[in-house]
């Protein structure tokens, strides 16, 4: 849990060095795939975090399209200041991690709470909400297949130019 903590604050240190468009789009996927195991290790159920994160990579490929359509002639090179910075960071890091103690009382604090979890999430499948549940998400398939046949790819934003 502390890995991907320290991970994660590196990483958003680095991400303020970046200049490159595609760069910053892969340092914050790297960033919320550590959000979404941190968040999903506190909770002992990745159901939310899977989610999130699949919205969240349907934003970015978005993202990705339109930047890699105007970025498209720059050059992506590695910088020997962001390396050095980087690797600086990771071994303050490491040396950190090795100095400070290792407090127990951390993970006992989060298995405590796995039971209340289960509860709380058996509720949203049994009678009478299972139903409602299975009928919302039978509406939002329904939702999805009815836009993507509405709209028109070659109409839209991202058409080819030909």
């Amino acid at each position: 849990m502390k890995v991907l903590l320290t991970a994660s604050t590196l990483s958003s240190m680095m991400f303020t060095q970046m200049n490159h468009p595609l760069a910053m789009g892969m340092m914050l996927l790297m960033q919320t795939t550590m959000m979404c195991l941190i968040s999903g290790l506190m909770h002992q159920s990745f159901w939310f975090q899977y989610i999130l994160f699949m919205v969240f990579i349907g934003g970015m490929l978005v993202l990705f399209i339109y930047v890699a359509s105007l970025a498209s002639n720059e050059m992506f090179s590695l910088s020997t200041k962001m390396m050095l910075l980087s690797t600086g960071m990771m071994m303050g890091a490491a040396m950190i991690k090795k100095w400070t103690t290792h407090n127990s009382s951390d993970s006992t604090a989060y298995n405590t709470t796995s039971n209340e979890i289960i509860l709380m999430t058996s509720k949203l499948y049994n009678q009478p909400s299972g139903t409602l549940t299975i009928l919302m998400a039978l509406y939002l398939l329904m939702t999805l297949i009815v836009v993507v046949k509405i709209t028109n790819v070659s109409k839209g934003p991202l058409r080819q130019s030909t």
